[in-house]
């Protein structure tokens, strides 16, 4: 008879662990940034998740990368720079206020408002990363930090099976060829090819959020919903995801790996995450 694989389970985190990874779950595989817009305007902002025209698709596509770009060069020379404590708050309201002026111009605001919006929200991400124990002196925690904007692309048949671990997933080996790449070749190499590959990835996961926010903006029925809203769900939304993801890696410092993701993948299966339509 061949042996069975160990039995995971509980006990093997502590209480207060298994809570915190179950916080994580939800915040990474529960909520749509098209469900919190959504919430802002009404069941008909549905609208959003509809396939945008081709020339705004790619507008959105191409801010995505042109503002990955530009985190990318932040995350890998300046985050330590980032001023102490808990300054969510402080980058949601440059964000709300860069959403503004870009809904007073309009969509033509997008490739640059987008980058300006992205950078803000990396600096909020990092904030949150340290306060999970990270050291943003490390190269690899500021591609950690670009990795949450590949993490929010819940939208229907964009969301991969087996959700955030999934993308992680896909995303390793790129993540590890460029923390590689930098460790040898220095910080001021980002246009290297590891370092292009990764952002061409993360940018198309970043994009179908984009695209959503554009959809959003571009919505006539949108009414009393403003720029300022529209971007302040933007940045609470890659927020939350970065409380998920840098809970998950400060507990995978701390127990096997193996042991968190399987705890994860358990959790979402019991919560009805993998299985069930995300709340929109």
């Amino acid at each position: 008879m061949s042996a069975q694989p160990p039995v995971l389970y509980e006990s093997q985190l502590s209480s207060a662990d298994i809570e915190a990874l179950r916080a994580a779950v939800a915040a990474l595989e529960r909520q749509s940034f098209a469900g919190r817009v959504a919430r802002l305007a009404g069941r008909r902002m549905g609208l959003v998740s509809r396939p945008l025209p081709p020339q705004l698709q790619e507008m959105a596509g191409l801010a995505a990368q042109k503002a990955l770009t530009t985190a990318l060069r932040v995350a890998l020379s300046s985050l330590e720079g980032a001023p102490p404590g808990d300054t969510t708050r402080f980058h949601r309201r440059l964000a709300a206020l860069t959403g503004g002026v870009g809904g007073a111009v309009g969509l033509a605001s997008l490739p640059v408002e987008l980058p300006l919006s992205t950078t803000i929200m990396l600096r909020s991400i990092a904030d949150i990363a340290r306060s999970h124990g990270e050291n943003l002196r490390n190269p690899e925690t500021g591609l950690a930090c670009l990795e949450v904007f590949a993490l929010g692309g819940h939208a229907g048949d964009n969301m991969l099976e087996g959700g955030y671990l999934a993308v992680r997933g896909l995303l390793a080996k790129s993540v590890s060829d460029a923390a590689r790449y930098v460790a040898t070749r220095g910080v001021s190499q980002e246009a290297g090819p590891a370092l292009v590959r990764l952002v061409g990835q993360l940018s198309a996961r970043f994009g179908v959020v984009v695209s959503q926010k554009v959809a959003a903006q571009a919505v006539p029925i949108i009414g009393a919903v403003s720029g300022a809203a529209i971007n302040l769900a933007f940045t609470e939304h890659f927020q939350t995801l970065a409380r998920g993801h840098f809970a998950v890696r400060r507990l995978e410092r701390i127990y096997n790996p193996a042991l968190v993701r399987a705890q994860y993948a358990r959790i979402a299966r019991e919560e009805g995450y993998w299985d069930a339509p995300l709340n929109a």
